[in-house]
């Protein structure tokens, strides 16, 4: 980096003079170096995937990179896991406030919002930093499956498929050659499980998370289905 930026490296409120905010990219470039994570729209739902790293001795259910927000809307997340827990709890909470207030269940562009909306408060003012994760939250409204993705800066885009992470780039050539609208569970689960394949090559079916969600809730896909359709 070049003497000229130091000073625009230090804090979050400051562009620099080419219109950049260095700590939004540091905080994207947390997200490429995070495990590639997958979302993808079927017929009657949502698939939530991520490659999971193994860690010696921890107890596997103990962290997580999926996550339900409410009965019909899950969470996928890419970067730092104790970013993404946070934004998980906001979300979590945010759900039931506008259960109980309206008696209805938050829409996913509602929440998907105000994730964002936390987001980018967090670019804007001194002493604070950006999260350094991005999500892909996908949910069924009225019947409708939705997929966000959500990144450091605040921006939201909806997408019928999208994969973020290490792996992002690979990954995405595999789903915008194979994806089809309409695909069934079964054939989404084994073009989202080849999709990680191609992204990080020593994945294994013990290293892959699952998630579909439906209207009617989320279920973590089982190890065996997981590892039938590998």
């Amino acid at each position: 980096m070049p003497p000229s930026y130091m000073a625009y490296d230090r804090t979050i409120v400051v562009f620099s003079p080419d219109g950049r905010l260095l700590q939004v990219e540091y905080a994207r470039e947390m997200v490429k170096s995070g495990s590639t994570s997958v979302g993808l729209r079927v017929a009657d739902g949502i698939l939530l995937a991520s490659v999971k790293t193994g860690v010696p001795l921890a107890v596997e259910d103990s962290y997580r990179k999926t996550y339900e927000i409410d009965h019909h809307m899950g969470v996928v997340s890419a970067g730092s896991l104790a970013d993404a827990r946070e934004l998980v709890e906001l979300g979590r909470v945010r759900s039931q406030i506008h259960r109980v207030t309206y008696g209805e269940p938050i829409s996913v562009a509602t929440l998907t919002t105000y994730l964002c909306d936390r987001k980018h408060m967090v670019t804007q003012y001194a002493g604070v930093r950006p999260y350094g994760v991005g999500l892909l939250i996908g949910g069924v409204d009225n019947g409708d499956a939705r997929l966000f993705e959500t990144e450091p800066s605040g921006t939201m885009i909806e997408w019928k498929a999208q994969a973020i992470g290490r792996g992002a780039d690979k990954t995405k050539k595999v789903l915008e050659k194979d994806y089809k609208d309409g695909l069934d569970k079964e054939k989404g689960l084994k073009l989202i499980l080849r999709a990680l394949k191609a992204g990080e090559k020593e994945t294994g079916p013990e290293h892959v998370e699952v998630m579909y969600v439906t209207a009617t809730g989320t279920t973590r896909v089982s190890r065996e289905e997981i590892r039938r359709s590998f």
